[in-house]
């Protein structure tokens, strides 16, 4: 039975008051967001499951529900992250253009995402999207003679090269060319390390790209090289 307080908040109470929103679902899309959001604004260690369950306004329980695991965690961030694999098949030009075109494509996105590449790594659960995109950089190499051994090793030489060039223990290994401060240094040791002393003078202090534009080129050069060899029917 209500209380008469009741019937005259009922009553008299503003009756235009708006009501509470509803709370979202919690989905494994949901969480998996919401995760991304940590790990991209403070790092991969950041990430935890209290840390997410925060961000959500639930109890680290209510996650456990649609994910067992820090794991799973991690496994449902990278799916979500990496995002649909490309359709290369109106890349115009052939295998290398597709390749050239799926490169940037999964570079920019562990640009937009810097903890994907050391979350990448190791024996691990992948989904449907992380598998596509390698199924599509191997299917671009159809019709070259390639063998599917050496179609997939390209693929991961690919992927490596990527990953050497965006990863966080690689970026800015290059500041013999851009600093100037380590350029004096050089110069002024010279006789230490000649090599890099020119090396590092001869590019006037141009701005590098951690050699991705000189590997990408030399690896599809010599992905080249092989298909070449393949298709006038010689080996080695």
């Amino acid at each position: 039975m209500a209380s008469d307080d009741q019937g005259v908040d009922l009553l008299w109470g503003a009756r235009d008051k708006p009501a509470r929103p509803p709370r979202l679902a919690l989905t494994v899309d949901r969480i998996a967001a919401a995760a991304i959001e940590v790990a991209d604004a403070e790092g991969m260690a950041s990430v935890s499951m209290q840390q997410v369950a925060a961000r959500l306004d639930v109890t680290k329980m209510a996650l456990y529900r649609h994910v067992a695991s820090k794991a799973e965690l991690v496994a449902v961030m990278i799916e979500s992250a990496v995002g649909e694999p490309p359709d290369l098949g109106a890349v115009p030009g052939g295998w290398r253009p597709r390749l050239v075109a799926w490169s940037d494509l999964m570079r920019e996105a562990w640009r937009r995402h810097p903890w994907l590449p050391a979350a990448t790594t190791g024996e691990r659960m992948t989904g449907p999207r992380e598998v596509g995109w390698t199924e599509s950089a191997v299917a671009a190499l159809d019709g070259t003679g390639l063998d599917g051994g050496e179609r997939m090793d390209a693929v991961f030489l690919l992927s490596g090269h990527i990953r050497n060039t965006q990863s966080g223990a690689t970026a800015g290994t290059q500041p013999w060319t851009a600093e100037k401060q380590l350029r004096t240094i050089l110069h002024e040791h010279q006789d230490r390390f000649p090599a890099l002393h020119e090396a590092a003078r001869s590019t006037n202090g141009a701005p590098r790209d951690n050699g991705w534009t000189f590997g990408l080129d030399r690896i599809l050069d010599g992905i080249e090289v092989l298909i070449e060899r393949r298709r006038a029917g010689t080996t080695g």
